[in-house]
């Protein structure tokens, strides 16, 4: 399509404006940036659209025929889905992205907003805790110059990000602040100073409260603590945000605890990764659901996000009990080197327990695969099986596991199988679902493939679209869209986000539904999906032609009770 472009003779544009002056009419717009020809899914879930979309700075001016308008860039969309720029609600990209700012394995699936969060935020950090964060550095190497999170979210911001970023605080953050690694109740004094830190969190930005119940220190809070916290957070209009006390024996238990927190504290809440894990579990997921519509049917609002794959990522703590990790990891290595706690711990990891064991629930170490390591000796070892290296070691796979523990140095980065697929497409049928990657936005170079991956940090939103949408049908592509936009937008009151509507941030992915494709997998993770084509966000575009420009036009996105709101609102 001929259109005239604000680059032509600059002579002409002036006798223009003087023509118009004259006439007393306003000049057109010109627009920075138009897509035309695409099919707009503007995140609604409704019907898709031929419509050109127009930008005027960091925003969408118009929607509507602008084949006629002045630009300074044209987008030909041919043909392919436009849509609102897709929000990893659940991303460890906290790390990374300090490395390496352009997120790239997120980027090129149109992800533009990574939330943090996960129980560990990136402030508030002690001196203590920083120096820890220090010490505790694997393949990924940064400075630690902030304290609080509003000044680790500003730190990325002002050193320069493609995505746009948002946290909850973390409430296993603000109970190592104030309590260490202990295994106690708080004092009512230091539940006091714990909702101090959430206040102050809050009112830096901070999305709502996130918790991570099954590892240590986290495991350690009792529903009061957790209560009284979001306490705190829902007078500013946080959510809660959980990965539940059990997502396997006690599963029902956990959906109960964290339908009781929002019930008692009148906050949205949202369950991080939604799974059955455990062969003798994968029933309970139905039930599950219905406890969630029940709750929602009395008015509260709950929902949940998930990945798209039957193996989750974590480390090999979340096959050992909470009592042996009390201190932190030197207190817990420790007590792995004392033979009688080895014994006992052999017979408590095979045996079915009150706290979380993913070892049990994938059923045996063959399920476990090994991703992870900080340790340059170790690092052959990089996707194998827990069984393999035991029987290389000639030594039985818990034992080997403890060893590996402590000869890292670290948790050691591991992948269970643990839940069907029959689950994965109950669940992303659920209105209420949306979807996190559960990991960090990388890229295939060192220092990320110093390390394996799990495949969801490249592929978990195009797979949703290649298999889910594309292959199997469970989805509709608007309601895909919807779910990975518009729902979570409004879940976490990102302002202005979310929807392609005149006035939002122009957050805008183009890609083509008939070839967009994971190509990651356990075997070879590094690897990009394929089919996102362009990419802006706040205006400026990130990705063109499947290639990233180098742009990092990424901003802090802050939660409804940042103080700076109620500055802006002052001064209007």
């Amino acid at each position: 399509m001929k259109r005239y472009m604000v680059a032509a003779v600059v002579g002409l544009a002036v006798a223009a404006l003087i023509v118009y002056s004259y006439l007393g009419v306003s000049p057109p717009v010109t627009y920075d940036v138009i897509i035309e020809n695409g099919i707009v899914y503007d995140g609604s879930g409704g019907q898709a659209r031929e419509v050109d979309i127009g930008i005027v700075g960091d925003r969408i001016q118009t929607i509507g025929d602008l084949s006629a308008a002045p630009a300074v860039n044209v987008i030909d969309a041919g043909g392919k889905a436009v849509t609102p720029g897709f929000i990893n609600v659940l991303s460890w990209a906290t790390e990374s992205l300090l490395v390496d700012g352009k997120g790239e394995s997120d980027i090129r699936q149109g992800v533009t907003t990574e939330v943090f969060g996960e129980g560990w935020s990136m402030g508030p950090v002690s001196a203590t805790m920083k120096q820890t964060m220090l010490e505790r550095q694997g393949d990924l190497k940064f400075d630690v110059p902030w304290t609080s999170l509003g000044d680790y979210l500003m730190h990325l911001e002002t050193k320069g990000v493609s995505p746009n970023v948002a946290s909850f605080v973390g409430a296993t953050t603000v109970r190592i602040h104030t309590l260490g690694y202990e295994d106690r109740h708080a004092s009512t004094a230091e539940l006091s100073r714990m909702q101090e830190l959430v206040a102050e969190a809050m009112e830096e930005g901070a999305l709502g409260v996130g918790s991570s119940l099954i590892y240590a220190p986290a495991s350690y809070a009792n529903t009061e603590e957790l209560i009284a916290l979001m306490q705190t957070a829902s007078e500013y209009g946080g959510m809660y945000i959980s990965h539940m006390r059990s997502e396997g024996d006690r599963f029902e238990e956990a959906v109960d605890e964290l339908i009781a927190i929002a019930r008692e504290s009148d906050a949205p809440a949202e369950i991080y990764h939604l799974k059955a894990a455990g062969t003798e579990n994968w029933p309970k997921m139905e039930r599950v659901i219905d406890k969630i519509e029940a709750a929602r049917a009395e008015g509260l609002h709950i929902s949940a996000d998930m990945y798209t794959y039957t193996a989750g990522a974590t480390g090999l703590d979340a096959m050992m009990p909470p009592w042996v990790q009390e201190g932190g990891y030197e207190a817990w290595a420790e007590r792995l080197k004392d033979p009688i706690i080895r014994e006992r711990l052999i017979v408590e990891i095979a045996t079915p327990q009150d706290w979380e064991n993913l070892y049990l629930a994938a059923g045996g170490p063959d399920k476990l695969l090994l991703i992870g390591f900080k340790n340059e000796a170790l690092k052959p070892l990089t996707g194998k099986s827990l069984a393999e290296v035991a029987a290389m070691r000639g030594k039985g796979p818990i034992e080997t596991a403890l060893d590996l523990v402590i000869e890292d140095g670290s948790r050691v980065g591991t992948a269970y199988f643990i839940m069907s697929e029959d689950n994965i497409r109950k669940k992303i049928s659920q209105p209420w679902m949306s979807f996190g990657s559960d990991a960090g936005a990388l890229a295939p170079q060192p220092p990320f493939t110093l390390s394996g991956a799990h495949p969801r940090a490249y592929g978990n939103f195009a797979r949703v679209y290649a298999k889910y949408v594309r292959e199997d049908g469970v989805l509709s592509l608007s309601e895909a869209v919807r779910k990975m936009t518009s729902l979570p937008a409004e879940n976490l009151k990102l302002r202005n986000r979310g929807h392609l509507k005149e006035g939002y941030f122009a957050d805008i992915v183009i890609f083509d539904p008939e070839t967009i494709q994971d190509h990651s997998t356990f075997d070879d993770p590094h690897q990009y999906s394929t089919g996102v084509n362009d990419v802006i966000i706040n205006g400026i575009q990130v990705l063109k032609d499947g290639a990233h420009t180098g742009a990092k036009p990424g901003r802090a996105l802050r939660g409804p009770g940042w103080l700076g709101w109620k500055e802006t609102a002052a001064a209007q």
